[in-house]
């Protein structure tokens, strides 16, 4: 036998081979190039609309957003070779097109808030920061195993600590340090996911065990169920506090779906989404910020005909009413009549009127392709602990665009959250941006070639006794 079969046969004994998948890094800086570009052009189309002329800061904002791109690429390079070529590129344009959005807002008359995109670009840029921080120092994602129980004491602080500052429109989802608010529910997610993908990797196994029948559903032994009843009304007591009922629905859902993908029990779903619906409504029926909300829902219009002024889920309705498909175009709507919360809870409107349908679209498929990139990244991962990191990021992330999306178009009550990188707001961008930097992370283990097998002495003696 020659020496390249010999070589072969013992190459065979691995699933992969040394060299590898393609890192797709020089794709990743193609789709980089397109994901600034893109904002730019948006950002001239708006000043030409609105002042008939580019905008004087044009040239500085593409230049800002393509540096932190860059600089975030050569990270990702030189720290994460093997990641995801995708996500990277989708965050970029949607923290841009953000930006763009909110500058729009800002040149508005009736809006009588400070200019946001200026903050909102120094937000983002700490949120890459920490972005590049998390790829640098965060060697493994595996290491964040070591921390499950911590990261459960430093995700309820972050919860209650709300509790003890003044409600900002109806809600307690604020603390204020130093004349700087941070919503400390956007960074409580990540932290939740990583104490649930190190709980049911252990627990799993007893929490798939199925002792009962009830009602045709297949229920856990009651010692298993208390975890799942303690995180139900650790969640309706923050709905109760804080009439948060954005982060209630996104803490209990994150966890809901983890379980059903750790046990793979379709009874989980079905009991998470009757123990959802019970808490949601028991709140409901004593809490008035909560049944504001949920009128609102039931009857957008109800303040139109009892008043003669239109409220924010009125406007948010007309504005898709007035964008049909195709938009009115960037600078061209009138989504600013909803007001304060136009480059927040509602910045989902301005999409809807001057994109149009096919913008809403456009958004919600960038949104659903960087969620599908977290879940092929959690069937790509070696490692139970990150299939469940992964995919308890992901579901975080699509649970999240859900509720807000849901709540502007009156699918389901408004929630009070940010559209993540696109809504104003330093928390949100911030933490998204770090969300994506450990997806990033488990993508680069997972991906990353596994190493060649060392050569066997004994092997190589037999293959040449035998040539």
């Amino acid at each position: 036998m020659s020496t390249s079969q010999a070589t072969g046969t013992t190459g065979s004994n691995t699933t992969i081979s040394p060299g590898g998948l393609p890192s797709r890094r020089n794709t990743e800086l193609a789709m980089l190039v397109f994901a600034v570009l893109i904002p730019v052009f948006a950002y001239a189309n708006v000043g030409l609309a609105i002042n008939g002329e580019m905008p004087a800061g044009m040239l500085g904002y593409g230049l800002g957003l393509g540096l932190m791109a860059g600089v975030a690429h050569l990270v990702v390079r030189r720290f994460a070779p093997y990641a995801d070529p995708l996500m990277l590129p989708i965050a970029t344009l949607l923290n841009g097109l953000g930006l763009v959005l909110i500058w729009r807002l800002d040149q508005s008359e009736r809006l009588v808030d400070p200019p946001g995109a200026p903050n909102q670009l120094m937000w983002s840029a700490l949120g890459i920061a920490l972005f590049l921080a998390v790829l640098v120092f965060l060697k493994d994602h595996r290491i964040l195993q070591r921390y499950t129980y911590i990261s459960m004491v430093v995700a309820l602080v972050l919860l209650i600590l709300p509790m003890f500052f003044p409600a900002v429109n109806g809600a307690k989802i604020w603390i204020s340090i130093g004349g700087m608010s941070i919503q400390p529910g956007e960074f409580a997610k990540i932290i939740i996911a990583v104490f649930f993908a190190g709980y049911l990797m252990v627990k799993r196994d007893a929490l798939a065990l199925a002792s009962r029948r009830f009602l045709g559903l297949y229920l856990p032994r009651g010692r298993d169920l208390g975890p799942i009843l303690a995180i139900w009304a650790l969640s309706v007591l923050i709905l109760v506090f804080e009439t948060d009922l954005g982060t209630s629905l996104l803490f209990f859902g994150l966890f809901v779906v983890m379980l059903y993908v750790a046990t793979e029990r379709t009874s989980w779903i079905l009991f998470g989404l009757t123990l959802a619906l019970v808490g949601a409504v028991a709140v409901a029926s004593f809490e008035p910020h909560v049944q504001s909300r949920v009128q609102d829902w039931l009857d957008p219009f109800h303040v139109v005909r009892e008043t003669g002024n239109a409220n924010q889920p009125a406007q948010a309705m007309w504005a898709f009413g007035a964008g049909g498909i195709l938009g009115t175009g960037l600078g061209q709507g009138n989504s600013d009549l909803i007001m304060f919360a136009a480059k927040s809870d509602y910045i989902f409107a301005t999409v809807a009127e001057e994109l149009g349908l096919t913008g809403v679209m456009a958004f919600v498929l960038l949104y659903g392709l960087l969620v599908e990139r977290g879940i092929r990244t959690a069937l790509a991962a070696r490692d139970p602990f990150g299939k469940l990191l992964a995919v308890g990021l992901s579901a975080a992330f699509a649970i999240q665009v859900f509720v807000v999306a849901g709540g502007v178009m009156a699918l389901i009550p408004l929630t009070g959250m940010t559209m993540p990188f696109l809504a104003q707001g330093g928390s949100s961008v911030i933490a998204n941006w770090a969300l994506v930097a450990i997806l990033l992370k488990i993508s680069d283990t997972a991906r990353r070639p596994a190493p060649a097998p060392a050569p066997s002495p004994d092997v190589e003696m037999t293959q040449v006794v035998r040539s």
